[in-house]
């Protein structure tokens, strides 16, 4: 439905310019029912008989190797489905009144149902070759939506390296594709699944480190993270639509549905989750420094991603908290992305949060749903993040110290930095310029907020009875209780202790002192670097972009001189030869007749000679 609403938006042109924007978000909606109805459905079943695959058509047919256009609808991707659709049908309510005076509103919505409809294929595809196809899909839709206002070089400048830096992470996809065919003569997931425990150590091991590079390009990990601030420059709705439901959360999704491939190369989940790791600290301390109010958010998203990817790295212990910290996610991101442009629609689309203060009395609606959003992430005890992050951390310190240390570390930061956040934008002082009125955001905006605050208070349920991970346990094995030296409920109070101690650090640092309009310039290294975004952008010019460009500029240099050199010195000499000989041909009778005559002197001096 929502590729329907794409090519509908797409190709007719001004025509649906008025009416558009209604049946794309419609479509949308149109999905989320069908996905309501089909989740009721699989709940009826046994669980053992949750799967239901379709066969569209032969998509592919060589030899002994037939890839069809087949779909599978499982506990994993009917997650998946209610998630896009619903979370994706709010991010399209919402961008009726944000984008309402845009001249391209049109378009604008066309391309979110293209990002819908890439996203619906990606994790309902039952072979990696479907699935590579969503990809890809998802990848040109973030692309044309992060630089929709390419009037702004910012934000085609995004744009590009947002396509750029993924198509490192596709590259991996693809060589994986192969390297799965090569293995297993096959690339459906039930195939690769039924053949895997015969695979070599290596060819798995292979297998799940290019699986990890593409999940990191999509999902923003280290060392392909340093796109996801800089797609900011999108409008709102793009940014809750690729951190909350598509694009971000692709990466999980492959490496959770690849479960029997990770399972048997340790070394390959060792690498996720070392980079599961080093990004929820990295995006963690990002979201420190930075002032504007979306960046801030961006560091966020790919801190708990980060736990997402950890928790997968963990195996069957993690794969169910991982999904089902990336539903409550869904829920808390949405909610404080559309929050955020809330934020802006009130003050003249500013994004710097030292203009912002005390908006709490100007924007009710916003501040109050922004503020569940807020206590789900820090893991405030009783929101939806404190139940989902607190079985991560948990997870990670019976299997690995170092891993939990890093996620209750990583706890404890983002205590500070969303406290920061809050404290700037909705507490303190106005610091907002005389002629900016802040007022609240109509209810196509607001309505949206409220939804998904309730959820991000409520997300929590799906582990009552330990529901999401039994409902799981056909897809990523039956889960196996992982034992801590203290009870789970002394682990929560330690984990709480460390959030309080971030919320205080804030308060102190920010909350009891007047927040300067202007970031300050003398602070410490720490703070400069997390501003930089810890350098990774002077990095990658470093490790890659240098070289490349000065590899670049000698093999043109190589070029202009010894392959156009030659080429062009032949051209030149057979031009010299051409303008001599061309002498003899020069078009006179005369000549010709004086040429004729010599020769036949010639021949007659030449008989003479002989005959003597």
């Amino acid at each position: 439905m929502p590729t329907l609403g794409a090519l509908l938006l797409l190709a007719g042109g001004r025509r649906t310019d008025r009416w558009g924007p209604g049946v794309a978000t419609g479509l949308v909606f149109g999905s989320f029912g069908l996905g309501v109805a089909m989740f009721v459905e699989i709940l009826g079943r046994p669980a053992d008989d949750r799967q239901v695959g379709q066969q569209l058509w032969t998509w592919i047919s060589t030899g002994s190797w037939r890839v069809g256009a087949n779909l599978l609808y499982d506990p994993l991707s009917s997650l998946f489905v209610l998630l896009i659709t619903g979370v994706g049908g709010l991010i399209h309510v919402y961008s009726l009144g944000y984008m309402e005076h845009d001249a391209r509103k049109r378009r604008f919505f066309g391309y979110l149902n293209l990002f819908v409809a890439a996203m619906l294929v990606l994790v309902l595809a039952a072979d990696y070759v479907g699935t590579f196809l969503g990809w890809e899909g998802v990848g040109l839709a973030s692309y044309l939506l992060i630089g929709f206002w390419q009037h702004k070089p910012s934000a085609a400048a995004a744009a590009k390296k947002a396509f750029v830096i993924n198509r490192v992470g596709d590259f991996g996809m693809a060589l994986g594709v192969g390297l799965i065919f090569a293995t297993f003569g096959t690339t459906s997931f039930a195939g690769v699944s039924a053949a895997a425990d015969r695979a070599s150590d290596g060819a798995l091991a292979g297998i799940g480190f290019l699986l990890l590079l593409a999940a990191c390009g999509k999902s923003a990990q280290f060392p392909l993270q340093a796109w996801l601030l800089d797609a900011m420059e999108g409008p709102t709705p793009v940014s809750a639509l690729i951190h909350a439901a598509t694009m971000v959360t692709a990466g999980v999704y492959l490496i959770v549905r690849s479960n029997f491939i990770f399972e048997l190369t340790s070394a390959a989940r060792t690498g996720v989750i070392v980079v599961g790791c080093i990004t929820l600290l990295y995006g963690a301390v990002i979201g420190c420094a930075k002032d504007d109010i979306k960046k801030v958010l961006a560091g966020s998203t790919m801190s708990q991603i980060g736990y997402m990817v950890l928790a997968a790295g963990l195996g069957v212990a993690g794969y169910a908290f991982a999904i089902f910290h990336l539903l409550t996610h869904g829920f808390f991101k949405a909610n404080m992305f559309l929050g955020a442009g809330s934020t802006m629609h009130g003050t003249d689309d500013d994004v710097d949060m030292r203009h912002y203060g005390l908006l709490r009395r100007a924007m009710p609606v916003t501040f109050l749903t922004f503020a569940m959003g807020y206590l789900a992430i820090i893991g405030f005890p009783g929101f939806s993040g404190f139940w989902s992050k607190d079985k991560i951390i948990e997870t990670a310190f019976a299997q690995s110290p170092v891993a939990g240390a890093c996620a209750l570390v990583g706890a404890g930061v983002t205590g500070f930095y969303m406290t920061r956040l809050m404290l700037m934008t909705f507490f303190g002082k106005e610091r907002w310029e005389p002629d900016v009125h802040p007022h609240e955001s109509p209810r196509t905006m607001t309505v949206p907020l409220v939804v998904l605050a309730a959820l991000s208070v409520l997300g929590g349920v799906l582990l009552l009875g330990d529901w999401i991970v039994d409902f799981l346990a056909p897809v990523v094995g039956e889960h196996e209780e992982e034992h801590l030296a203290i009870s789970p409920l002394a682990f929560s109070a330690i984990a709480v202790v460390v959030v309080a101690v971030g919320v205080a650090v804030a308060w102190l640092t920010v909350g009891r002192r007047d927040v300067p309009r202007e970031a300050p310039q003398d602070v410490s290294f720490v703070t400069r670097a997390a501003r930089r975004e810890l350098y990774g952008n002077e990095l990658n010019d470093a490790l890659v972009v240098g070289p490349t460009t000065r590899t670049i500029a000698v093999l043109d240099a190589a070029d202009a001189r010894a392959v156009d050199g030659a080429a062009e010195g032949l051209a030149s000499s057979i031009g010299g030869l051409s303008s001599v000989s061309r002498r003899l041909q020069n078009g006179y009778v005369r000549s010709y007749a004086i040429a004729l005559l010599a020769g036949a002197a010639l021949v007659v001096a030449a008989l003479l000679v002989v005959n003597l």
